[in-house]
């Protein structure tokens, strides 16, 4: 790795800071030129010092610092300025953190292959891993789910378990939060974030880099943070600088003041609305400011932070105030720590106060949110910034039903609308109909970090349960805290027996339901739905609710407050209008409305003051590494370089360095490639590789059961990612995928020289044997969804060489480019249809040695056609990593 000892040019601005007594250092960003950093927004100030402090002439130019400060004067250039950025640290989860250790593992292997010493590859930026996203919702609706979902946990991913037990004993500056302890993005707001550093006496802001697009969530905090792909997020581990276009920064105003019966979770659905459909923020900064920021709590202004991939953002940050200070002695934190954090943001003028408009900056644009004009809101049913107010819902609902098939509708024929089915279940005969609720979590670190709707859904609850409510048996209820925290207060407060009552009862801490681990439906439920082609849905407190996502028989699902989760559960439906139509009825039949038993925001502030102390955050947190005996009594590898076990299943040597040379390759064109996928707009993470279940009878099925394991031995795609044979079989192998070189969606393509239909792995693996090359044709949107680096890599795995598409979502073009496949994005008004292209063209595309970021690509169809696009390579760092073959090479290369 190079190391170039070279002396910051802005240690002349280095400060002195005392804080009880105790001297600090810091860099004194304003001193340098205070009238253009009193102009900078809040967000942008953050990276400057970053800059200014890692100012080496190599990884952070004395250029970088100069193009930051000059942020205003960007603005007014449509010209793409790149910068280089250095976290603070790195975080990760466990379905995108074991193939980064795998890949580390690998790069070790692959060092001392080329004879340097496998030990430099090894964290230098401090990493934080949590094991969240392996707990399924295989039990619930009974007192022992959470002992049982926990137990079938580990029994699932032992293996996997071991692996990263390894890589925390073998790789330095990582600490790996077991199992069981909670989900990633609340542990690292109420526990890992630190907002400012303290090292070795010289302070400086927190910033995060995630494996999880949602790592935007401790922007409510006012640490800058954001998802990367794992192979990005690598890289930074090792030491390397991100690359990034300085973004322009929206400024968002909030004003006025929440209704009674409005939520935080009705206020992020409304801004996802709002700055997806109307303002359109892809690739940006958005900045909150105004005297409304003051209405909302941190764990609500982490709720709006959490779903900014859903609006489109980098960052939806909020900048420090005092409620930072109040909310980080309310989680526990030291009294040394809130000192030094208080009076750090302070002197380098990065503290807010949001009723003050003078310290406002200067933003690209400036959009405006009254709170007063939040209602009570869901989102669906197939995307996160649909949404509906909840008293227009019951008829949204019946328009989606019958409008044709889209994001919107369902296309159900006119004389099918009223299809109904009987069932059986525990005895009873039930019935479902369209818009039938068999899904009702209460989950994801969106909600479950926020008091305020925990305990009015607690409270909500408690009111049904007086009132004589009940939830229906064979709706699959499930309550799955983002931190042992939450189960904490809600015992406290009393009200953990309601929710149990009527089915949510805690069923694990981790991400479930949310990203695909709601587990099975019962067997007569599944029939039902599946014989008479009911929309059935699911409602949950999450952030996504794509298409296949959910739950295979779900293909209505709704985002909401826990409040309505419960409420949506109790009614058994989505088709009914709670203004004048009853939850339901009381013992003596008495008619029982949604405002009867629903909490005003008054009621539940009384309960969170009482019961939300510092106590419990201390209780919880001071055990979360230690784990349960399972973890303990886990056996791992002690040594270096991982033992490699040919006949596993779960962790696989990658084969991203097989072929690699020491030397870097010359560039190459792409001739004569089929198109294995024709796409749409919108494809999202989840099409391109599902973490969900595997299907019984899909490749990835095939090649576990050939190596003896029983359908319930496959686990989730998830769990899986550290074997690249069962990922690169369940690449695109989403039910719900569209392709247009077929008639049906599902993971099926055409075999273009044959003709012949077949399973999209299997077309894959005849154009390998044949030595053709691959394409993907897409819309808008490409790549939308979770930073999933095996969106990328299963492509790669594939043979796919490159994607072009009307536009891609910023962590996967990222992600491709990091793997080596070239993004190509059509030019501005055209698209595949337009070109009059069908997909079952062969595509020249021409690259030589003198290639560009963003120059114009052309793409020769047949022998006589051609088009131009444009190069989505954006940087020299990034087109560093595609010519030597992906990052991960540029890595080993430079280590070796």
């Amino acid at each position: 790795m190079e190391n170039r000892d070279m002396a910051n040019p802005y240690n002349t601005v280095k400060c002195t800071l005392s804080v009880h007594d105790k001297a600090y250092s810091y860099f004194n960003l304003r001193s340098v030129d205070p009238e253009k950093y009193d102009k900078l927004p809040f967000s942008i100030r953050i990276l400057l010092e970053s800059g200014v402090r890692n100012c080496d002439g190599f990884h952070i130019t004395k250029e970088d610092v100069e193009k930051i400060y000059n942020w205003e004067l960007h603005q007014k250039s449509e010209e793409t300025i790149e910068v280089s950025f250095k976290p603070s640290r790195v975080i990760l989860q466990d379905f995108t953190g074991v193939p980064a250790l795998v890949d580390f593992a690998a790069m070790r292997d692959a060092v001392n292959q080329f004879g340097g010493n496998p030990l430099t590859i090894n964290p230098i930026c401090p990493a934080d891993l949590v094991i969240d996203h392996s707990v399924q919702v295989d039990f619930s609706r009974r007192s022992d789910a959470l002992e049982k979902n926990q137990d079938l946990e580990f029994e699932r991913n032992k293996e996997r378990f071991a692996f990263l037990k390894w890589g925390a004993q073998s790789f330095k500056n990582m600490i790996v939060v077991p199992p069981g302890s909670g989900i990633v993005h609340q542990v690292n707001l109420e526990y890992l974030a630190r907002v400012v550093f303290d090292q070795d006496g010289l302070l400086y802001p927190d910033s995060v880099v995630g494996t999880d697009s949602h790592t935007t969530m401790i922007n409510g905090l006012g640490v800058v943070g954001w998802g990367v792909g794992g192979i990005e997020a690598e890289a930074v581990m090792l030491g390397q600088a991100i690359s990034m276009v300085l973004p322009q920064v929206i400024g968002y105003r909030i004003t006025g003041h929440l209704s009674q019966l409005a939520t935080s979770t009705d206020v992020v659905l409304t801004v996802t609305k709002h700055l997806r459909q109307v303002v359109g923020v892809v690739g940006k900064f958005v900045e909150f400011f105004g005297p409304g920021v003051n209405e909302l709590s941190i764990a609500d202004r982490a709720t709006i932070s959490n779903m900014c991939p859903e609006y489109g953002a980098t960052v939806g940050y909020f900048p420090v105030d005092e409620k930072t200070i109040a909310y980080l002695r309310q989680t526990n934190r030291s009294a040394e720590q809130v000192a030094y954090v208080e009076s750090y943001m302070k002197a380098a003028s990065m503290f807010r106060d949001f009723n003050n408009s003078a310290q406002d900056p200067v933003f690209t644009q400036i959009y405006e949110l009254d709170l007063s004009t939040v209602v009570p809101s869901l989102s669906g049913p197939k995307r996160p910034q649909d949404r509906i107010a909840q008293s227009d819902f019951k008829l949204d609902f019946s328009q989606c039903l019958s409008s044709k098939v889209g994001f919107k509708g369902f296309g159900i024929a006119e004389e099918k609308l009223n299809a109904s089915a009987s069932f059986e279940y525990e005895g009873s005969t039930y019935t479902l109909r369209h818009g039938s609720v068999v899904i009702a979590a209460i989950t994801s670190c969106t909600n479950t970090s926020n008091p305020s709707v925990m305990l009015g859904a607690g409270l909500l609850a408690k009111k049904a349960v007086e009132a004589g409510l009940e939830v229906a048996p064979y709706i699959k209820t499930s309550l799955s805290p983002g931190s042992g925290v939450v189960t904490y207060y809600l015992k406290e407060s009393g009200v953990i027996p309601a929710l149990e009552i009527l089915g949510f009862n805690i069923v694990g801490y981790g991400c479930m339901t949310c990203i695909g681990n709601s587990g099975p439906l019962p067997e007569s439920v599944v029939e039902a739905i599946e014989k008479n082609d009911l929309v059935c849905c699911g409602i949950l407190s999450g952030n996504r609710n794509f298409e296949g996502r959910i739950h295979p028989n779900t293909r209505a699902n709704y985002l909401a407050s826990p409040l309505l989760v419960v409420a949506y559960a109790i009614a058994g439906t989505v088709d009914i209008d709670f203004e004048i139509q009853p939850l339901g009825y009381s013992p003596d039949n008495k008619p029982v409305f949604l405002r009867d038993i629903y909490p005003t925001r008054k009621e539940i502030q009384a309960v969170e003051q009482q019961f939300v102390i510092p106590a419990m955050f201390q209780q919880v947190y001071s055990r979360i590494t230690k784990g349960s005996d399972s973890w303990n009594k886990l056996e791992a590898p002690q040594c270096d370089l991982y033992p490699w076990n040919e006949s596993s299943t779960y962790i696989k040597k990658p084969p991203f360095f097989d072929d690699m040379t020491k030397d870097i390759p010359s560039i190459q064109s792409i001739k004569e490639a089929h198109a294995l996928l024709f796409l749409g707009d919108s494809v999202t993470t989840d099409h391109i590789s599902p973490a969900g279940s595997i299907a019984r009878n899909s490749p990835a099925a095939r090649y576990l059961a050939a190596r003896g394991l029983s359908p319930r031995e496959f686990n989730s795609y998830g769990a899986r990612r550290g074997n690249d044979e069962i990922m690169a079989r369940g690449t695109f192998a989403n039910i719900r995928l569209i392709n247009n070189l077929v008639s049906k969606p599902g993971p099926r393509t055409i075999h273009i020289p044959s003709g012949e239909e077949m399973d999209i792995f299997d077309a894959a693996e005849r154009y390998r044997k044949d030595k053709c090359n691959l394409i993907v044709l897409a819309g808008k949107e490409y790549g939308t969804g979770s930073s999933r680096d095996w969106a990328a890599k299963g492509p790669w795995k594939l043979g796919i060489t490159a994607v072009i598409a009307e536009s891609f979502e910023r962590i996967h073009r990222s992600n491709l480019v990091g793997m080596g496949i070239l993004p190509l994005q059509f030019l501005e008004g055209q698209q595949a249809k337009s070109l009059g292209l069908t997909g079952r063209e062969k595509f020249t595309i021409n690259i030589h040695a003198d290639i560009k970021p963003g120059q114009l690509v052309e793409v020769q169809v047949g022998e006589s056609g051609s088009f131009q696009t444009q190069l989505r390579i954006d940087t020299e760092v990034e087109l560093a990593y595609f010519i030597n073959r992906g990052i991960l090479n540029y890595m080993v290369r430079k280590l070796a």
